[in-house]
């Protein structure tokens, strides 16, 4: 019988701030049991195993930086936008983490259609893209950009891999400059070149 007080929302919310604090990779169901004072089979009534879990909290993540990112973008558009949106995914990723580790691994196909923050994430990101007149496949090139571009500054700056004496904010600044250049003059699709809407579906992860 489920032990009362958990559900899987409460255990998923447990194992994000046990991310924050471990790093995402430690986050283990034996862990989460020895927080709520538990064995271990009693988190099986509410989760089915660790990639469950897992997946809930990447979904729980991407959904509370989707909506950061959207506060931040509300009424802004062009460069503008993609100052925004660049400024509120660095933030989060820094402030959290192991949520933001839980936002980059790869969701059962099965769930895409199904998650709203999913969704509004493509919504999102598309929208803010909207402003550079891009079609696909650019589209989802560019998308694909400013996904590696942001993921891997934040990382290296996460692990203190910038050894410069630059300011490390001044050089995302610059960085971010220079990427609203290149989506002004994005290389347009080369006629006879096909290409297909990415189906990864993560919008900002794509």
């Amino acid at each position: 019988m489920p032990r009362a007080g958990l559900t899987p929302d409460r255990i998923t919310a447990a194992a994000a701030d046990l991310a924050d604090e471990v790093g995402f990779d430690h986050v283990s169901l034996s862990a989460l049991a020895r927080h709520f004072g538990v064995k271990d089979a009693s988190l099986y009534s509410h989760v089915r195993n660790l990639q469950d879990l897992r997946t809930r909290l990447a979904l729980l993540a991407g959904g509370e930086m989707i909506e950061r990112i959207a506060l931040a973008v509300a009424g802004r558009s062009g460069k503008e936008a993609l100052v925004a949106f660049a400024g509120a995914y660095r933030a989060y990723a820094l402030e959290h983490p192991g949520r933001y580790a839980a936002t980059q691994i790869r969701i059962d196909q099965s769930l895409i259609a199904d998650s709203p923050a999913l969704r509004r994430t493509a919504e999102i990101t598309y929208g803010m893209l909207r402003a550079y007149d891009l079609a696909e496949p650019d589209l989802t090139d560019a998308v694909r950009l400013l996904r590696a571009a942001f993921h891997g500054y934040c990382a290296l700056e996460s692990t203190g891999g910038f050894g410069a004496p630059r300011d490390v904010r001044a050089s995302w600044d610059r960085a971010i400059d220079a990427l609203h250049i290149t989506l002004e003059h994005w290389p347009r699709d080369r006629p006879g070149r096909t290409g297909r809407k990415d189906e990864e579906g993560r919008g900002a992860q794509r």
